[in-house]
């Protein structure tokens, strides 16, 4: 019995010391969303592809490359510079984050999923064990 508890809270107690990005949950890039524009189209099947994009910031007209695909050409959509954008040149933009609302409570729940799977995976070896080779809830 003490096996699967233990193995269970190690598992949980890794997921915690990992981080949120081992949940799926990535911090948020710094950077200022804008409106920008598609000048040059790529095809998805192009391997690498990358679209350029123009739009304003600080008053002047900007360039950029947007790793991304399948935009139409003079198609509007929204990227986020980076704050530490060079003053000239290309500058590489990003889709803003698609996800709004409670971000914040995404890593509580899936911690919270993953010890009720440690639980329930525990439970269920626990059963098997008392059980002599077969499963207690069938006997």
């Amino acid at each position: 019995m003490g096996i699967p508890i233990a193995a269970g809270v190690l598992v949980v107690v890794l997921t915690w010391l990992a981080g949120p990005g081992l949940l799926g949950i990535h911090a948020k890039s710094a950077g200022a969303p804008v409106d920008a524009q598609i000048t040059k189209a790529v095809d998805c099947s192009v391997p690498g592809a990358a679209e350029s994009v123009s739009f304003q910031l600080g008053g002047k007209p900007r360039q950029g490359t947007l790793d991304s695909c399948g935009h139409g050409k003079d198609e509007h959509l929204q990227v986020l510079v980076p704050d530490d954008a060079p003053d000239s040149g290309l500058v590489s933009v990003t889709t803003p984050d698609t996800s709004a609302g409670s971000q914040d409570l995404r890593a509580p729940i899936a911690l919270a999923l993953l010890v009720f799977a440690c639980f329930c995976g525990g439970m269920y070896a626990y059963l098997v064990i008392r059980g002599s080779g077969k499963l207690a809830l069938l006997s």
